[in-house]
C-alpha cells in the first residue's frame, strides 16, 4: 500500500511562523539598538578629519561592531539549538527577554543622544545645517524676557481658537501660525505703516490664495479686520508658499515675509543660485533673513505653553535637554 504524504497542520503551520517572526523581529531590534549606539557615540566620540585621532578609531569601532555582531550570532545560534531542544517557544520568548532586558538597562528604547549623533553621522551636510538652525531657534528663546513672553501668551489668549481653526483648515502647525503672528503684530491688531493690517499683518496675497480663504470660511467678502478672516488668510498664503518651498519651513517663512516682492523668494533663489536657507542668507542683506528664527523661537513658546503650561528658562537645570528634546515646531 501506498504512503500517504505527512502534511503539517494548519496550526502548528501559524505557530512556527509566529515563533520565527517573533525571533527575527527580536533580534533586529536588538541589531538596529547596536548600531544607532554604537555608530551614534563612535561619530561622537572620534569626530574630526585626523587620520590617525578620527578616521582610524572610527573605522576600528565599525569593524569592532561586525565582530560583535558575528559573536552574537554565534552564541545565540547555538543557544538556539539548546533551547528548541527543550521547548520551540523558548526561542521567541529569550528573544524578546533580550530586547526588554536592553531596553532595560538602558533606561529607554533608544538614547535621544544616540539618535541624534546618529542623524549627523548619516545627514551629514544636511543634518548639519538643521542642527545649526535648531540651536539658532533654542538661542533665540533662550533671549526672550521671560515677563514680556508671558504677556504675549495672555494676549494670544483671545485670538488661540481662530488660529487653531485655520490651523486645521488649511493644515499647517497651529504654533508655527501662533508664532507668525506675534511676530507680525505681538497680538496687537493694527495697520502699520507698510501697509499691514490685523493679526498677521495681512499685505499683497496671491488672488487665488484670498479665493481659497474665502472658500474655507464660506464667504463672498473677506475683512481683514475681522481676526478669523485674517487667519485663514495667513494659513493659506503660508500653506501656499511651504508648497512652493517643498516643504521647507525656513524658506516656506521666508518667502511668507518677502511675498510677491522683487518676484518673490523663488525668484531670488534662483538669481543666485542657492537652494537652501543657510546659502541665501548672506545675499538677504536688505532683507530680514532673522524672521523665520523669530517666528519660529515664537513658535517654540507657544509649544512649550501648551504642553507644560509655563516657559521655563532654558538656562535652568536640564531644560535645555528637555527643551531639544520637544523639538521645534514645524522641523524634523
Amino acid at each position: 500500500m501506498r504512503k500517504s504524504a505527512v502534511t503539517v497542520p494548519p496550526h502548528n503551520f501559524r505557530q512556527k511562523l509566529l515563533f520565527v517572526t517573533s525571533e527575527t523581529l527580536a533580534l533586529a531590534t536588538i541589531a538596529i539598538y547596536a548600531i544607532v549606539v554604537v555608530l551614534g557615540n563612535a561619530a561622537n566620540w572620534f569626530s574630526g578629519t585626523s587620520f590617525l585621532g578620527s578616521l582610524l578609531p572610527f573605522a576600528a569601532g565599525v569593524m569592532a561592531l561586525i565582530l560583535a555582531s558575528s559573536i552574537f550570532l554565534i552564541t545565540w545560534w547555538k543557544l538556539r539549538s539548546y533551547l528548541k531542544n527543550h521547548s520551540p517557544m523558548l526561542i521567541p520568548m529569550t528573544a524578546i527577554g533580550l530586547v526588554l532586558a536592553v531596553a532595560l538597562i538602558s533606561g529607554q528604547a533608544l538614547p535621544t543622544q544616540s539618535i541624534g549623533q546618529f542623524r549627523t553621522l548619516v545627514g551629514g551636510k544636511e543634518e548639519a545645517s538643521r542642527v545649526t538652525l535648531n540651536h539658532q531657534v533654542f538661542a533665540a528663546y533662550r533671549r526672550y524676557n521671560s515677563a514680556n513672553l508671558h504677556k504675549m501668551m495672555q494676549r494670544a489668549e483671545p485670538y488661540n481658537a481662530a488660529i487653531a481653526e485655520a490651523a486645521a483648515e488649511f493644515d499647517v502647525d497651529q504654533n508655527l501660525l501662533q508664532g507668525i503672528a506675534a511676530t507680525e503684530s505681538s497680538f496687537k491688531p493694527r495697520d502699520s505703516n507698510d501697509g499691514g493690517h490685523g493679526l498677521f499683518q495681512i499685505t499683497a496675497v496671491p488672488k487665488f490664495v484670498l479665493e481659497e480663504a474665502k472658500e474655507h470660511l464660506d464667504t463672498d467678502r473677506l475683512s481683514l479686520f475681522d481676526h478669523r478672516h485674517n487667519a485663514f488668510i495667513a494659513a493659506a498664503t503660508f500653506k501656499h508658499y511651504l508648497a512652493e518651498m517643498k516643504d521647507d519651513v525656513f524658506l516656506g517663512l521666508l518667502a511668507y515675509n518677502i511675498g510677491p516682492a522683487s518676484g518673490g523668494l523663488r525668484f531670488i533663489m534662483k538669481k543666485y543660485g542657492v537652494t537652501d536657507f543657510i546659502t541665501i542668507q548672506p545675499y538677504l542683506q536688505l532683507l530680514p533673513r532673522d524672521y523665520p528664527i523669530r517666528v519660529l523661537s515664537y513658535a517654540l513658546a507657544f509649544r512649550l505653553w501648551q504642553k507644560q503650561g509655563k516657559l521655563p528658562a532654558y538656562e535652568e537645570g536640564n531644560n535645555a535637554m528637555q527643551i531639544q528634546q520637544l523639538g521645534v515646531p514645524g522641523l524634523p
